[in-house]
Parts: C-alpha cells; sequence; structure tokens
C-alpha cells in the first residue's frame, strides 16, 4: 500500500466514527489523535473484497514491536471487516497524530497477546466487556513500523 494512496472511510462506520475520521483527516493528525482521554490512530486496510483502501479510528496502545489494536467490534460475534482485510492483506498504512507510516499488522500469538490484552484494558477497560460478550476470541494486533 503506498502512503500517497486515497482512501475512504470504511463502510458500516458510526456516526461518531465518521466525525472522528473526518476530524483526524482534516487537521492533519493535529486533532483527533486523543478522543475521549484515550489516543487514537487511523488505519487504512485494502478491502479484501473491494479492492480498495479503507480508513478507521481505532484506540491504540503501544509495544516494543510498534502499536497494538483490538479487533473487538464492541464484542459482536464475528470478526470486524478491518481485521480480516488486514489478515488478508498484512501491509497497512497507519497514521498516529501527524506521523503516517506503512506497517506489517500481524495477529499476536498466545505467548504475547495475555500482556498486551491486560495493556489495552487499562486504555480502555470495556475490552473485558466485549470479550464476556462473545464467544468468539478477540484478536490483538501488531503494527510493525515498516
Amino acid at each position: 500500500m503506498n502512503s500517497n494512496t486515497q482512501t475512504q472511510p470504511a463502510p458500516g462506520l458510526t456516526d461518531w466514527m465518521q466525525e472522528h475520521l473526518k476530524l483526524y483527516l482534516d487537521s492533519g493528525g493535529r486533532e483527533g489523535h486523543i478522543w475521549r482521554g484515550v489516543p487514537t490512530l487511523l488505519l487504512t486496510t485494502m478491502g479484501r473484497k473491494s479492492g480498495k483502501p479503507m480508513t478507521l479510528p481505532l484506540i491504540y496502545g503501544e509495544c516494543d514491536d510498534g502499536f497494538v489494536v483490538v479487533a473487538s467490534k464492541g464484542g459482536a460475534p464475528g470478526h470486524p471487516a478491518w481485521y480480516l482485510n488486514l489478515r488478508d492483506q498484512p501491509e497497512v498504512e497507519v497514521q498516529v497524530g501527524t506521523d503516517k507510516f506503512t506497517a506489517h499488522a500481524r495477529t499476536a500469538g498466545a505467548g504475547e497477546k495475555p500482556e498486551l490484552w491486560r495493556r489495552m484494558v487499562t486504555i480502555w477497560p470495556d475490552y473485558d466487556k466485549y470479550q464476556q460478550s462473545t464467544s468468539r476470541d478477540i484478536p490483538v494486533v501488531i503494527l510493525e513500523r515498516q
């Protein structure tokens, strides 16, 4: 994926997510990085069906290898489309504040996930509620800067 690629909002974004994305993009990341007191990044994946780049804001944490996001979808029974997209095409674009870069996305392994999950729950405690509301194992994704 090329960092100059024209992107569009991921389909199905809620109104608040669309507003947040617009603020983040329109300000070049000077606004929108912090949302409700938590850090957010913009993730752009290549649509596995459309073949078009799709962007959405996500809460993130940090780890030695880069940034961490959670594919919670609010505890819904199925994985979010963005997770399915990056699982099929792991090269993604990321924007953290004003910093834009290419990253390789990978699902945290069994040995990594417990610590990363705890770290993300300290940032957004509802992740535990989301996991309790679904039988699916919610993936934790590491975004490694390229």
